[in-house]
């Protein structure tokens, strides 16, 4: 488990005299090791023979040679393959907000979260939100492998609002991102009733 793995990492590293410190997940990052740990939700086998997901959470980990390993998630493979960009560090500590600081949103399927309309722009997303900045972006290169180097436009996919809770992702109508899925954080996002219904922190 991945509070168990931290634990082992930290006792490691002391007795190592090897520096610990906090990557982009809140996860423990030991440079001197070339080692970026994470963790992934458990999956398993059901009886009808599909993937479901588990209760817990499991270890992952990145290793990575030398010359990555002072800040590997910002290094050319590994951005090419995570498609992390623009994305803030994470200090290892995770806000959590009460009921009483959380809004409270209707939804309306497969229409709109809250403010957020299915089919809205970007900048219509954050103006829909007061304007909040987005405080990490993932996205991609088309052709990243072309001669060495990215090539083609950027792709915008992904816009975390840390201060509302919520993440907007795009997809592509007529060559420009529009919103076609919302995440409600389960630590931090706004409540969300629908017809009625009493406000529960879903994950969307």
């Amino acid at each position: 488990m991945p509070s168990q793995a931290r634990a082992e990492i930290g006792h490691l590293a002391r007795r190592e005299d090897a520096a610990v410190r906090v990557n982009w997940s809140g996860d423990p990052e030991i440079a001197a090791w070339g080692v970026s740990m994470g963790a992934a939700v458990e999956y398993g086998i059901s009886s009808a023979r599909h993937s479901e997901r588990k209760g817990r959470m499991i270890t992952s980990a990145l290793f990575v040679s030398a010359e990555l390993a002072e800040s590997p998630y910002e290094t050319g493979p590994v951005l090419h393959w995570r498609g992390v960009r623009e994305r803030e560090k994470n200090s290892g500590s995770w806000p959590v907000k009460t009921d009483q600081e959380r809004s409270h949103w209707d939804w309306s399927p497969l229409k709109a979260v809250g403010p957020l309309r299915f089919g809205m722009t970007p900048r219509q997303v954050a103006d829909a939100l007061g304007g909040e900045v987005p405080a990490g972006r993932q996205g991609h290169f088309p052709y990243w492998w072309w001669g060495g180097g990215a090539a083609g436009p950027w792709t915008l996919t992904d816009d975390r609002f840390e201060q509302t809770g919520v993440t907007a992702h795009y997809w592509y109508l007529d060559s420009l991102p529009v919103l076609g899925a919302v995440t409600v954080h389960g630590r931090t996002g706004p409540q969300i009733a629908h017809a009625g219904d009493p406000p529960a922190d879903w994950e969307l």
